[in-house]
């Protein structure tokens, strides 16, 4: 049997997918909203089974043949570290600055560590679609999103 990376990949984010789709179950909602037809846990309930199903798809149709067979060279392991490490500040950033200035900041970290250096493109790739979700999630679907601590400590909440 040939392992390729399509079907690495597909076992990764079929992993990533039934870890995601296990924790679905911690979304906190308001009481009554189980009843509602949608709620917190619609979206992520849906994209874990998009997931499971694309990742099962990639699996069962990944190439057989030898010359795409794995091979680990030329991969860049120390970026993915940091943008793993750069994932758990973001988690870790929510409950303190809030979604919309974690989610910039980690935008911007992002791109950064991918090699893109002006501001001007950092700002302008990063800030409009952070604003842009916080609208969507907040304004649009009613999802509370909390401001964090910082931003309540500083200006009240």
């Amino acid at each position: 049997m040939i392992i390729t990376k399509d079907h690495i990949g597909g076992l990764v984010f079929l992993c990533l997918s039934a870890a995601y789709g296990y924790y679905i179950g911690d979304i906190s909602m308001l009481p009554g909203d189980e009843y509602e037809p949608f709620n917190a846990q619609t979206v992520p309930t849906a994209l874990a089974y998009m997931g499971g199903v694309l990742s099962i798809a990639l699996i069962v149709t990944a190439s057989r043949d030898a010359a795409d067979r794995l091979s680990l060279k030329g991969y860049d392991f120390a970026i993915v570290v940091k943008l793993l490490a750069l994932v758990v500040l973001f988690g870790l950033a929510l409950e303190w600055v809030g979604f919309l200035v974690s989610t910039i900041l980690f935008l911007i970290g992002g791109y950064w560590l991918l090699g893109e250096r002006r501001i001007k493109t950092l700002l302008i790739a990063s800030v409009p679609f952070a604003v842009f979700i916080w609208f969507a999630l907040s304004q649009l679907l009613d999802i509370y999103l909390a401001p964090g601590r910082l931003i309540t400590t500083l200006f009240g909440g």
